[in-house]
């Protein structure tokens, strides 16, 4: 590990500023990610500033009926709040399935939404990787690339993001709250935070270097039923193969509604709107899970390894839809 300095932050404008004015610097709070790439080398911050102990970790009801999840919340403590198990058990749901209890003790809401994928050549320096060094290559598209992305890669990355959590955040239309270097509050949909690939895997999210999410919104729940499957190679403390979160709502005999978010398969919480479009209106039938299964992956590229995730979203995503119908 290289040497480091490192402080604790009083605020969150000064917080923001002091990263800001160091390119090397970074934000830790619970470090279940960045430590361990600072280990291996991957991340090579030359200064460290603690974030953990600054006022945001409440969790708390918003004017609309909604809640504002504070970025230094815990993950164990927003899977176990009363509120949201009752208003957004699909959220609880996918952070239970997101980690061990020991990491989800540690890891925070901002943090979570802001790790790094897990692919295996982005973790071995020994390796071409254009996340980790722009311009090298990616060795896993003729690697060993069972994990990979069949959504929203390109020739430079087909690695996905990890996280459980922005799974669940994205079918629920959550938005990120953040403070700028200057002291500006924006608010973003989440489905802006994390960007795709193209030519620049590097560039991962949206925000501006010293730009520190300070919470997380979610509007007030919505009606129906919300469910949250994961596929992982063992059933504990293991990423996801494909996860989907849905949210389903029902009239009759017909779907009124449906919002629809996978995981696993794309370098960000995939929306497959199309799909979306297919239930709305439907017959809450057999029928239309499967033409919503197809357009969901239509566009989707297995690079080998990975060519049977096509089919097992399909299936995940159908049986999903079904079992949410069943109990909506």
């Amino acid at each position: 590990m290289q040497p480091f300095t490192y402080q604790r932050a009083n605020n969150v404008k000064e917080a923001a500023a002091a990263v800001a004015a160091n390119r090397e610097a970074r934000f830790i709070s619970g470090g279940t990610n960045l430590l361990d790439l600072m280990k291996l080398e991957i991340e090579r911050p030359t200064h460290l500033l603690d974030i953990s102990r600054l006022p945001l970790d409440s969790i708390e009801e918003t004017p609309e009926g909604g809640l504002r999840v504070g970025a230094q919340v815990r993950n164990s403590d927003l899977a176990a709040d009363p509120r949201v198990r009752s208003r957004y058990p699909v959220l609880s749901q996918a952070l239970l399935a997101g980690a061990s209890g020991q990491i989800r003790n540690k890891a925070s809401t901002a943090g979570n939404l802001l790790q790094r994928t897990r692919c295996f050549y982005f973790y071995d320096r020994n390796m071409p990787c254009n996340k980790r060094e722009p311009g090298t290559g990616c060795a896993a598209l003729e690697g060993f690339n069972r994990i990979h992305a069949v959504l929203g890669a390109s020739e430079a990355c087909i690695a996905v993001h990890p996280s459980d959590m922005a799974v669940a955040m994205a079918a629920l239309n959550a938005e990120v709250e953040t403070t700028l270097p200057d002291g500006t509050i924006r608010t973003m949909p989440i489905g802006d935070l994390h960007r795709l690939p193209g030519a620049t895997p590097h560039v991962e999210t949206a925000l501006g270097h010293g730009e520190m999410i300070t919470a997380v919104i979610l509007p007030p729940a919505p009606p129906g039923r919300q469910l949250y499957r994961k596929v992982r190679d063992r059933a504990s403390y293991a990423f996801a193969l494909v996860s989907v979160a849905t949210v389903i709502e029902k009239s009759g005999d017909r779907i009124r509604s449906a919002r629809i978010a996978i995981g696993g398969v794309a370098p960000k919480p995939w929306r497959p709107l199309e799909a979306e479009y297919v239930l709305a209106g439907a017959a809450a039938a057999d029928s239309a899970f499967t033409e919503a299964a197809e357009s969901a992956l239509a566009g989707a590229v297995g690079r080998g390894g990975n060519d049977f995730k096509i089919p097992l979203a399909k299936r995940t995503l159908r049986q999903t839809l079904a079992a949410a119908v069943e109990g909506a």
